[in-house]
């Protein structure tokens, strides 16, 4: 399913790659976290999955795809199979819950009765049924993040990629979005999560990959997690995991903000009303 064999991505002026040779293997149908402290590489490599970056060397599969290679009109085909979700949500402000949703099926093209039977159905799946018609503003949280969550997978895409989900939620909303997680993978949704959290991963009990100073230095079933102290030249080393890891809810930088249809947000076409009613 994903396959990285020997990648390496390095970045100008930086004295060692944020991610170096790295070799891993997630099978369909996993459920794997992938930890470590900040600058250790965990936002590269979610970034590189969904091909936001490119590898430096070596090679990327998806889906049998070398994500190296790929031109980039394939781009956007890719990230309809990769459902992505981060941690400051990134909802559409102006549009209600069901609009947020139905807008990822909409930029793909979906027909107007597919339409109006997933969004209920997704929204269902993520604790929302009822809430349809409130603004993002109007919600919690937690809240915002399961609108993110149905927002990924409403086109029931094979992975799920999580980059610190819970990175601006409290502890028992944190669970709450963890456990909804668990039964998205339960319906056979392959799902990589990107977390420095030590409790949940030690609640779910799935495997841990972590990594330090881009490497891989553990890999085993039924892990559990505890956090090294953060040594802060690797912050400096790395600036843009920085600004992705610890950001504390402005969203991550323009330059770190994924691109492709599904994700770049801040543009609504007023038809998508039409396609609910």
């Amino acid at each position: 399913m994903i396959r990285f064999e020997n990648v390496t991505k390095s970045y100008p002026n930086q004295s060692r790659p944020a991610l170096d040779a790295i070799d891993l293997n997630i099978d369909r149908g996993e459920f794997a976290f992938i930890v470590g402290a900040s600058g250790s590489g965990k936002s590269t490599l979610v970034r590189l999955t969904i091909r936001e970056e490119i590898v430096s060397s070596g090679r990327l599969l998806v889906g049998g795809h070398d994500l190296r290679k790929m031109p980039q009109r394939k781009v956007p085909q890719l990230r309809r199979q990769v459902g992505t979700i981060f941690q400051d949500f990134r909802l559409l402000p102006n549009k209600t819950v069901q609009q947020n949703v139905a807008y990822a099926l909409q930029v793909i093209g979906r027909p107007r009765r597919a339409i109006r039977a997933l969004v209920p159905e997704t929204l269902e799946l993520v604790g929302l049924a009822g809430m349809e018609k409130r603004m993002p503003h109007e919600l919690s949280g937690g809240e915002q993040q399961r609108v993110a969550i149905a927002r990924a997978v409403v086109n029931k895409p094979p992975v799920l990629l999580a980059d610190e989900p819970t990175g601006n939620l409290d502890p028992a909303t944190s669970l709450d979005i963890v456990h909804l997680l668990r039964r998205i993978h339960d319906s056979g949704t392959t799902i990589v999560m990107a977390t420095h959290d030590n409790v949940i991963v030690d609640e779910l009990k799935k495997r841990v990959i972590e990594l330090e100073h881009g490497h891989i230095v553990r890999d085993e079933e039924g892990g559990s997690y505890v956090p090294k102290a953060v040594d802060t030249r690797d912050l400096d080393e790395y600036p843009a995991e920085q600004d992705h890891d610890l950001d504390e809810g402005s969203g991550a930088p323009p330059e770190d903000r994924p691109i492709g249809e599904v994700h770049a947000l801040d543009e609504w076409d007023d038809d998508a009303e039409d396609l609910l009613r």
